[in-house]
């Protein structure tokens, strides 16, 4: 798996540390079966995600005990979330994919974009909700420009 934007991490890492500061959001720990059903994946893959976040020192961890991140596992969770965050709007409001779509999109987009891209399309955002044409949001006129034929048939081939 390639190494990603937030460091030595695998994307799959990132999703652990994502899912387990989701978890923590409301509680202050979490439980390895919690993260196993958030993820829909086996409690063995779990352990051993894990015990590869605690050696790099971004979890505390000890075998049917509670998880919690260290500063540095939140810091780069809060990260991951953030991007994810950022490009559920941008696929899901702007460009106005099915909800699903959008979210799975950024998940796997958010572990590809560097800081300055995801800025960059922070502020891309921002301008496009501020920006008006003839008194229509351009957010809006572009949903209405993909739903008609114009837009989906000249694309459908790209993906």
């Amino acid at each position: 798996m390639a190494a990603s934007v937030a460091g030595k991490l695998s994307a799959s890492l990132e999703d652990y540390l994502e899912a387990i500061y989701n978890l923590t959001e409301g509680q202050e720990v979490a439980r390895s079966k919690d993260i196993a059903e958030a993820m829909k994946v086996s409690c063995a893959s779990v352990t051993g995600a894990l015990k590869a976040l605690s050696e790099k020192s971004m979890v505390h961890y000890k075998p049917y005990g509670y998880v919690t991140l260290t500063v540095k596992g939140q810091q780069i969770a809060r990260r991951v979330a953030g991007r994810h965050e950022i490009l559920t709007r941008f696929f899901g409001g702007f460009l106005g994919a099915e909800t699903a779509t959008a979210q799975h999109a950024a998940c796997r987009a958010e572990h590809t974009l560097g800081p300055e891209i995801t800025a960059r399309l922070m502020a891309f955002m921002e301008f496009v909700s501020k920006t008006q044409d003839d008194g229509q949001d351009i957010t809006k006129q572009f949903q209405h420009y993909w739903k008609i034929a114009d837009g989906k048939d000249k694309h459908k081939n790209l993906g």
